[in-house]
Formats: structure tokens, sequence, C-alpha cells
């Protein structure tokens, strides 16, 4: 994307504790990424509360999740000096620039969200206004820092189309004095158009009960899930009693076809591991799943109990996490700040 400056902006919802899909998914990519990307990594706290205070339990237990993310963040290997980690809420730019694109977002592009529609179930007339909103302020999240790049699941990929369609029409609108004001960058306007990033082996992990169902904080069995802060003896007993097939592992990726358990432990061994699923496959075609459990349990003891371990060290003492998100902020709205102030100029506000 010549024009614009290389920078990553991507963040996970505190609602929950992290699991083994957020770590695989999004986190392995994101600690990848410091090696070759301006990164910009937030805790979404202003999403969190868009669904009631039943899905986030209240004031503090808001306050315990934002840290338990952000130490989750550094202890899977995103370094506070590399790139910039920030809670949401601390830049007030966020709430500004989306109230801009509240007026640019048209209502039939929001009607046409698939995830409002799964969010809000059938009683759509009680849901919060914000959580109808949330593509935009996800737009804001992402243009606000003009990020060209933003990795992202499957969920999410619509929510990025919009942001793009928001870009690109607050650059036609504007195009004229955006020119008048020099603010433009070459022939694309004044905010890029942001591009999807999905990568990595195992991006998509399924529950362990459910091959069919993707992991999920939201699962009422606790045995569906690997969260980060399990310790050894948890991940061990989750992985053993993963559900699975009474077939042995195929040697060949062709072999998974309607085997949706088996391909989803196939899969987490490749993402912990690094390596292709066929790869995989020819180390333990053949074999049965307790073997193939066995190694599996000792891979992921092997990589996510020192997440858990740092976590724990990490948590005992909030006031460190509290100055890194104080000082990730600070370095944030640094970037931020001039860019709404220019779209301020654009739009023709009088500021100071």
């Amino acid at each position: 994307m010549s024009g614009f400056h290389q920078r990553v902006f991507s963040g996970m919802q505190p609602t929950s504790t992290l699991h083994l899909g957020n770590y695989l998914g999004a986190l392995t990519n994101w600690v990848a990424m410091q090696e070759t990307h301006e990164c910009i990594y937030c805790v979404v706290d202003m999403h969190a509360i868009t669904q009631g205070l039943d899905v986030w339990g209240g004031p503090k237990v808001l306050t315990g999740a934002i840290r338990e993310v952000a130490a989750a963040y550094i202890a899977a290997g995103v370094d506070p000096k590399k790139s910039i980690i920030f809670n949401q809420s601390q830049v007030s730019g966020h709430a500004e620039l989306a109230w801009v694109f509240n007026t640019v977002a048209r209502l039939g592009w929001l009607n046409r969200m698939t995830q409002f529609k799964e969010k809000a179930g059938k009683d759509r007339e009680n849901a919060s206004v914000g959580l109808y909103d949330y593509p935009v302020l996800m737009a804001a999240d992402i243009l606000l820092y003009k990020a060209t790049h933003v990795p992202v699941g499957e969920d999410q990929k619509q929510h990025l189309e919009l942001t793009r369609d928001i870009a690109q029409k607050f650059n036609n609108d504007f195009a004229e004095r955006i020119a008048e004001l020099g603010l433009g960058t070459g022939d694309q306007g004044y905010f890029p158009m942001p591009e999807p990033i999905i990568m990595g082996p195992a991006q998509r992990v399924m529950s362990l009960r459910d091959g069919t169902k993707k992991m999920s904080k939201s699962d009422a069995s606790d045995y569906s899930r690997i969260n980060l802060t399990d310790d050894a003896d948890a991940i061990a007993q989750k992985i053993r009693k993963a559900k699975t097939d009474p077939e042995p592992l195929p040697s060949e990726e062709k072999g998974l076809e309607g085997r949706a358990e088996a391909e989803n432990l196939v899969g987490i061994y490749a993402g912990l591991s690094g390596v292709a699923k066929g790869e995989v496959l020819r180390e333990f075609g053949g074999s049965q799943f307790s073997g193939f459990k066995a190694a599996l349990v000792d891979l992921a003891v092997e990589k996510l109990s020192p997440i858990a371990g740092e976590m724990r060290r990490l948590l005992a003492d909030p006031r460190h996490i509290d100055a890194i998100l104080g000082e990730g902020a600070k370095r944030a709205d640094a970037i931020a700040a001039p860019i709404l102030r220019e779209v301020k100029d654009i739009i023709g506000f009088v500021r100071s």
C-alpha cells in the first residue's frame, strides 16, 4: 500500500479469559508482526460494554479483565517496547472519530452486518445502540491511526469491509477539502484502505468437545477450551478428554475430511509446533489417538504453561500493568491526536 506507513492495528475484548484459539488465531501472529510492522495492540474495553452487565459482570470485573487481557498479550510475547499496548477508553479519539463516522456510514450498511443479528438474537429491540454501532467504532479504532493492515478472523472480515467503505466515502465526500488542505496521500485520499491479514497454520481453533464449533469463551463447558491461565495439569486433562473418533490418524490431509475432531487436534498440534498439518500427519499417521494426545499434551504444556506462569506474575502487580497501559495510551494518543485534528479541519470544525 504505497503512500501510507505500514501500520498494524488489532485488539481483543476483555469479556473473559483468553484461550488457545486467541493464542493461535491472533497472538502468535501479533508477536511475529512486531518484526515487520509498526504495531498497535488495543484492549477494546469500549466494545466490551456494548452487550451489557450480564456479559462483562460489572465495573470491578471489567477492570480485572482489562488487566488480564493485557497480561496475556505481554505473556504471549507482545513486547510493550516494540509495540503499543493500551486500553481503548484511555484515548478519547476513538469515541470522537466514531461519532464523525456515524455521519458517514449508512443504515443500509449496518443493517447488513451479520454479527449484530447473531449477538442480538431474536430480541433485537432490547439490544443496545452500541452493539448495533459496534462496526463503526471498530472503523474508528483502525482509521484513527491510519492503520494499513488488520489481523482479523473470519467473523470480523465483514466489519473490515465496512471500515474500507467508510474510509472510501469519507475520502470521496471531502476530496476537494482534503486537496485544498494538502492532506491527501497521492490519489488515495486521506484514509488508507486497510487490508486484512489472515495467517497461521491453525487460524481457526475448534471446541475440544465439538469439532464443528469454534473454540469460544462463552461455551458452558470449560473442557471445550484451553484457557491461557490453565496450569499444566488442567491442559493435560482437557486434551486427554478431548473428543476424538475410533479411527487412527491418517497419513495425509485428505484423510481428515469428515473428521472434525481429528482435524482440530492435528491443527492445534500444527499451530503450536509451527509446522503444516501434512507434516504432523507424516509423523503421526497410523497412530492411535492415545499416543498422539500424549505428544500433544507434552507440546501444549511446553508452549502454554510459561504463558500462564508469566500472566500470574504480571497480575500479582496490577500497578505495573496499569503503568504499561498508561504509557501505551500516551504513545497511541501521540499518533491519534494529529490525525483527529486533521479530520476536524477537513470537516470544518472550529478549534483553538
